[in-house]
């Protein structure tokens, strides 16, 4: 064999060498630049404290009044005040997380948070209260944003989701053991919980698990986001200054119409202004929310006025059927893949429309309390399901802003439901 066939054979056999030991390399070594995932229950701990926070005051609001020197009915804009920074901080933040990426969302959303809470624990007056509560609820709308965005898929969004109906149905009954036992400060401070999962969430964005929320270059849209807000804000107003609210909600939704067409890869994006998906999937979820949280505020009273029932046994009542029906949801969008989008919307529908006759037509207890469970079942499956299939009607980087504006679909419904279930049933 001459010099040169020996050397071309050596060569062959190394390089046939290092070929079986890259193979052996790639297939044993793991792929470190894959993301980690987020633990669910981590997402879950970061934004369903936000949920019991809203609902703390239900009742307490008299022992808030008096502290603050106010009557009960102006002391009720604390409630109100969050609902609306809840509502129109999950857009912008949303799209900050789009923007600029999931760790400045999570620092901004705890100094929100944590100043807000810091704010109601020692303000006695009414106008700063209410600055502290809008601070509290623009954080954990911040937090709630990331949460959903790192959910990823239809059953963890459902752990969430039903979360959020389970602290939210334990919000009232927590608000009052700690105003009695402590102050109703504390009651209202019950969301600085979140900060617990903040740190665990930045690790696991640092190492990757955030891809989904990496930062989009561009120019900020505050036009867009501007006038978003104003439309928001009107739509929260609609059921306290009708006229007012129905008139500058037109003339917002107009320009803001007008704007998408000049800037359509702006805040507010017009490929999911067309998306049929979208548009159905928000709009199912703010007409279940609504009737979840009529649902919520109107069958206590029914209870009452139709099965005779006192208020302890109405509340007990009620808290077993929330609870259940969040639990409930949670099935729904674990086996959501399995079903089709046809057929869990086809459920939701069916369930919320059930829910909605037993209370207009029930006299019995139970019955009052199935439609109590079929609403928050209703809204929480939704919100779990149908955020997802919103989010993948528009390409990964515009999920986080598709996921902000459903979010706010669905909080429009806590706005309209006590409203509705004040001029039906409370009235």
């Amino acid at each position: 064999m001459t010099t040169t066939a020996r050397t071309t054979a050596a060569t062959a056999r190394t390089t046939a060498a290092t070929a079986r030991t890259t193979a052996t390399t790639t297939t044993e070594a793991p792929d470190r630049s894959a993301p980690a995932t987020v633990p669910v229950l981590w997402l879950a701990l970061l934004a369903t404290p936000v949920a019991a926070a809203a609902n703390a005051p239900v009742l307490i609001l008299p022992d808030m009044a008096a502290s603050l020197g106010v009557g009960t009915s102006t002391a009720a804009w604390l409630v109100a005040a969050f609902a609306w920074a809840m509502a129109v901080s999950v857009p912008p933040l949303a799209g900050l997380l789009r923007r600029r990426g999931l760790t400045p969302v999570l620092r901004l959303s705890g100094v929100l948070l944590l100043g807000g809470t810091l704010l109601v624990a020692a303000s006695p007056w009414l106008p700063a209260t209410l600055l502290g509560r809008a601070a509290q609820a623009a954080g954990g709308a911040g937090l709630v944003a990331a949460a959903m965005s790192l959910a990823g898929s239809a059953r963890r969004m459902g752990v969430i989701s039903a979360g959020f109906g389970m602290l939210g149905a334990s919000g009232p009954l927590l608000g009052a053991q700690l105003s009695h036992t402590v102050s109703w400060r504390l009651a209202l401070s019950v969301s600085l919980v979140s900060l617990l999962a903040v740190p665990a969430v930045s690790r696991y964005a640092k190492a990757g698990a955030a891809s989904a929320t990496a930062p989009q270059v561009g120019r900020f849209d505050a036009r867009g986001a501007a006038l978003l807000t104003v439309l928001a804000t009107a739509l929260v107003l609609l059921p306290h200054a009708p006229a007012a609210a129905l008139g500058s909600a037109a003339v917002a939704a107009a320009l803001l119409a007008l704007h998408v067409r000049r800037r359509p890869d702006g805040f507010v994006p017009a490929a999911l202004v067309r998306s049929p998906l979208f548009i159905g999937s928000a709009l199912l979820a703010l007409a279940l929310s609504t009737s979840y949280f009529t649902l919520l505020f109107a069958v206590p009273r029914l209870l009452a006025d139709r099965a005779g029932w006192d208020a302890p046994a109405a509340g007990a009542g009620q808290l077993v059927a929330l609870l259940t029906g969040s639990a409930l949801s949670w099935l729904l969008a674990a086996a959501s893949a399995r079903m089709g989008r046809t057929a869990v919307r086809t459920v939701l529908v069916a369930i919320g429309t059930l829910a909605a006759v037993l209370a207009v037509f029930a006299s019995w207890g139970p019955l009052l309390l199935a439609a109590t469970l079929g609403g928050v079942f209703g809204a929480t499956g939704a919100n779990a399901v149908l955020s997802m299939q919103a989010a993948s009607s528009v390409p990964a980087p515009r999920r986080p802003t598709a996921i902000g504006l459903f979010a706010l679909c669905y909080q429009l419904g806590g706005a309209f439901g006590p409203a509705i279930a004040t001029a039906l049933v409370l009235g």
